[in-house]
């Protein structure tokens, strides 16, 4: 029995799935979207999101300012021991924790695709929900839809094809002379 042990180990060891946690909550804070196995998206998104509320909450420490100032350096470093590439941190802290101060939590959607072709594995997307660098979604553009009939043309599109020369009524350039047999 799994009692007091929670969380999914992904047929891994503890090292290899931590730096796999840390390799997709990176992923994820830098590509704003992920599409990975369903088990794989739901422990990221466990992992993750403690990570956000974090950064987000070190915006929103007041107070002296020195003390502000040591706290905010902290959560960084809390959340760098997870998030090694530096960019993402700052990316972490600078864009994402503004755009998700006023959301009490669940950053993170898991939207499921259906199965991989290679293994049957069930496919999602892991994306942050108030992140949409697309803007508005495109508008579809309506196609005619297929029937069972032949396409119609023109007789006058239609046009008949090339035959190939007559061998036999050559121009006379290309007639070359034999020498006449004895």
């Amino acid at each position: 029995m799994r009692h007091g042990n929670k969380g999914r180990k992904l047929g891994r060891t503890s090292t290899h799935l931590k730096a796999t946690m840390n390799a997709l909550a990176t992923s994820l804070l830098q590509h704003k979207k992920i599409r990975t196995t369903v088990a794989k998206a739901k422990e990221t998104r466990l992992y993750v999101e403690p990570l956000i509320t974090t950064a987000k909450r070190s915006l929103a420490l007041t107070g002296d300012e020195k003390v502000v100032s040591q706290q905010r350096v902290h959560a960084r470093r809390q959340v760098g021991r997870f998030i090694k590439d530096g960019e993402v941190l700052k990316t972490l802290f600078t864009e994402i924790a503004p755009k998700v101060a006023n959301r009490p939590g669940g950053y993170t959607r898991v939207v499921k695709l259906g199965r991989r072709l290679g293994d049957s594995a069930e496919m999602a997307i892991l994306e942050l929900v108030d992140w949409n660098e697309s803007g508005a979604p495109k508008a579809k553009v309506s196609k005619p839809r297929p029937t069972r009939r032949k396409p119609v043309t023109s007789k006058a599109a239609v046009q008949p094809p090339i035959a190939a020369p007559d061998p036999l009524q050559a121009a006379p350039e290309d007639v070359t002379e034999l020498p006449p047999q004895d």
